[in-house]
C-alpha cells in the first residue's frame, strides 16, 4: 500500500486534514509541505497505478479535474502560471501535482522544477494557517 492509498482512505473517512474537496475523479488536497502557497495534489479514487491504467471517461475525468483544480488555484492564489506533474517514481500510484508558480520567486528558482527547491525549508501544511485558502479552493470546486 502506497502513501497515495493511505491518503485516499483518510480522505474518504474525513481524516485527511489537508483534504480540500471531492471531485469527480477523486480527492483534492493541499500539499504537505506547502513548497509554494496553494500547492495541491489530485488523488484518484479508486487508486490506480498510473494514468495509463485509466481509460476512456475515467481518464478524461481525471485530466479535466486536474485542469479544473489548476483554474481554481490560479484564481485563488494570483499565481503567474501553474506546473502540472504526474510522476509516480516515489509513490507508484497515480497522483497529480498542481504547483502554482509566482512572479515573486527568485529568478533562479522560477526556471527550475519545484523538485529542485529546498523542501527542508518549506512550510509544513498547517490546518490553522491554511484554513482560509483551503476553504476558498473548496468553495470554487463545489
Amino acid at each position: 500500500m502506497t502513501a497515495i492509498h493511505r491518503f485516499v482512505e483518510q480522505a474518504r473517512r474525513g481524516e485527511l486534514a489537508r483534504r480540500v474537496a471531492r471531485v469527480g475523479s477523486g480527492w483534492v488536497a493541499l500539499g504537505d509541505p506547502q513548497i509554494l502557497p496553494g500547492y495541491c495534489l489530485l488523488y484518484p479514487d479508486p487508486v490506480v497505478p498510473h494514468l495509463n491504467a485509466l481509460t476512456g471517461e475515467a481518464r478524461q475525468r481525471f485530466l479535466d479535474d486536474m485542469a479544473r483544480v489548476g483554474d481554481v488555484v490560479l484564481a485563488e492564489t494570483g499565481a503567474e502560471r501553474l506546473n502540472y506533474e504526474i510522476l509516480g517514481n516515489v509513490e507508484p500510484a497515480l497522483h497529480a501535482h498542481i504547483i502554482p508558480r509566482y512572479a515573486w520567486e527568485p529568478p533562479e528558482q522560477r526556471r527550475q522544477p519545484v523538485w529542485l527547491h529546498d523542501w527542508s525549508r518549506a512550510r509544513p501544511f498547517d490546518a490553522a494557517v491554511d484554513a482560509d485558502l483551503l476553504r476558498r479552493i473548496a468553495a470554487r470546486l463545489r
